[in-house]
C-alpha cells in the first residue's frame, strides 16, 4: 500500500464527487426556478391566488434557500429539510382537507407536531453545532 497514492486517489474521488454534487444542486436550483415560474404563470392565468399556491411558492423558496446555504457554507443544516417537510405537510392538509378522514388528518397533524418538536429539540440541545442550528437559533 502506498499512502501517497491513496491520498491522491482520495482527493481525486472527492473532486469527482464535488463536481457531481454541484451539478446536482444546479439542476435542483434550475428545476425549482422553472417550477416557480410555472406556478406564478398558473396563478396569473387563473387570476387568483389560493393558500395552496402560496405554500407551494414558499416550498420553492425554502429549497432555494437550502441550496444557497449549502453553496455558501458547504454544509446542509438538518433543520432546513425539516422546515420544508412541515410546510409540505401543511400544504397537503390545506389542499386535501375535505377528502381526508379523521385518522389521516390526525396522522398528518401529529407528524407536523413531531417535526416541530424536533426543530425545538435540535435548537435547544445542538445550539453549538452549525449543521444542526444554522441559521435559525431557537
Amino acid at each position: 500500500m502506498n499512502p501517497a497514492k491513496d491520498r491522491l486517489l482520495a482527493r481525486l474521488a472527492l473532486n469527482v464527487l464535488g463536481v457531481f454534487e454541484a451539478s446536482g444542486l444546479i439542476v435542483i436550483t434550475l428545476a425549482t426556478l422553472v417550477a416557480g415560474v410555472f406556478e406564478v404563470n398558473a396563478m396569473i392565468a387563473a387570476r387568483t391566488v389560493a393558500l395552496g399556491d402560496l405554500l407551494l411558492l414558499f416550498l420553492y423558496l425554502e429549497v432555494l434557500a437550502m441550496v444557497g446555504v449549502y453553496f455558501r457554507s458547504g454544509q446542509l443544516p438538518v433543520r432546513f429539510p425539516i422546515y420544508i417537510a412541515i410546510v409540505a405537510l401543511a400544504r397537503y392538509l390545506v389542499l386535501d382537507m375535505k377528502s381526508l378522514d379523521a385518522w389521516r388528518m390526525l396522522g398528518v397533524t401529529a407528524a407536523m407536531l413531531l417535526l416541530a418538536i424536533s426543530v425545538l429539540v435540535i435548537g435547544h440541545f445542538c445550539a453549538g453545532d452549525p449543521l444542526l442550528s444554522y441559521p435559525f437559533p431557537v
